[in-house]
């Protein structure tokens, strides 16, 4: 940054201050009520397979609520994942996402007895083209709702307890962070139904934990792998005692992203995906455009004012 700019920052720091008590005022307005809020409808949506909450500013909490079923993924919950996270993105009261899950484990996967009502539709026709395009269409479902997660411009932080098989796996890989009881455990357990994983782990999972070998390991055994493998591998980053303690530092660790810049953060978010798939010199290129505009951004000349004259927080407006 230029000295010109620099001092310019600084003589506009008094008003900056100024600016940032209006937004914090409005923020306080939108602290009091938050708590208020009947926040199991992030659209005014309501959902039957997902319990949603926002337990502090700007953070919303996703529950996958199928307990009596061990969480199982039916159609309805893959419609709602994709409905939820697809809502969430365009809302200015999020900036971070929380995904766990109620009961006694994170997810058994998907909910088979759904798949035996696809194996009725199937049957209702003897032409394998048509049978194809069914599948085709169901396939791309379940493929849109895992992916929501990644497209979602907020951070999403999953917090798996206990179980977290087959299609736990594809959801938690298109998440932003991943944490885990030590009690956790994971499977890639589509071979083992005689299946290739098809929404979303054969891609992710090998870019999460940086390994190929393992993660075909573990995708051609189906084999059970553990909390501490899990983070070895990097496929978590913390490992918690259990479930509360899980789902407090989660939310504490969204809270703190919830107060930085949300410009700043989804732009981060998105330059990150996108080099995902793209050379160094293109991510470049990516987050250039970004910045071009951003770095013009009052969040910008907010935050660097606050770091300059040691002032309180910034406080950004919503987006």
């Amino acid at each position: 940054m230029s000295v010109y700019r620099l001092n310019k920052l600084i003589r506009l720091a008094p008003n900056m201050t100024a600016g940032r008590s209006t937004v914090a005022m409005q923020s306080q307005r939108h602290n009091t009520s938050h708590s208020a809020v009947a926040a199991d409808t992030p659209g005014h949506t309501s959902f039957k397979t997902l319990a949603i909450t926002t337990p502090k500013p700007f953070v919303f909490h996703v529950e996958l609520h199928r307990p009596n079923k061990l969480n199982a993924i039916n159609k309805q919950m893959w419609l709602e994942i994709k409905n939820c996270f697809e809502e969430l993105s365009t809302n200015p009261d999020c900036r971070a996402i929380v995904l766990s899950a109620s009961g006694k484990h994170f997810t058994a996967g998907i909910d088979l007895s759904d798949m035996m009502n696809l194996g009725q539709q199937l049957s209702d026709t003897d032409d394998c083209a048509r049978k194809g395009h069914i599948l085709e269409r169901v396939i791309k479902l379940y493929q849109d709702s895992i992916s929501a997660l990644e497209q979602c411009p907020k951070p999403v932080i999953t917090a798996v307890h206990q179980a977290c098989i087959g299609a736990g796996v594809d959801l938690i890989t298109a998440s932003d962070i991943r944490y885990c009881t030590q009690d956790a455990f994971f499977q890639v357990k589509e071979v083992e139904i005689g299946m290739a994983a098809d929404v979303g782990t054969l891609q992710r999972l090998p870019k999460a934990i940086g390994s190929q070998s393992l993660a075909r390991e573990l995708c051609f055994t189906g084999r059970r792998f553990e909390a501490a493998e899990a983070q070895s591998c990097g496929l978590v980053s913390r490992v918690f005692p259990d479930k509360e303690s899980l789902v407090s530092g989660a939310l504490a660790l969204a809270e703190q992203i919830a107060n930085k810049s949300p410009i700043a953060v989804q732009t981060t978010k998105a330059n990150m995906v996108y080099s995902l798939e793209h050379t160094n010199q293109e991510g470049l290129d990516h987050i250039r455009w970004y910045n071009k505009l951003n770095l013009q951004s009052e969040d910008f000349a907010q935050a660097v004012a606050a770091q300059l004259t040691k002032d309180d927080k910034p406080i950004f407006a919503k987006l």
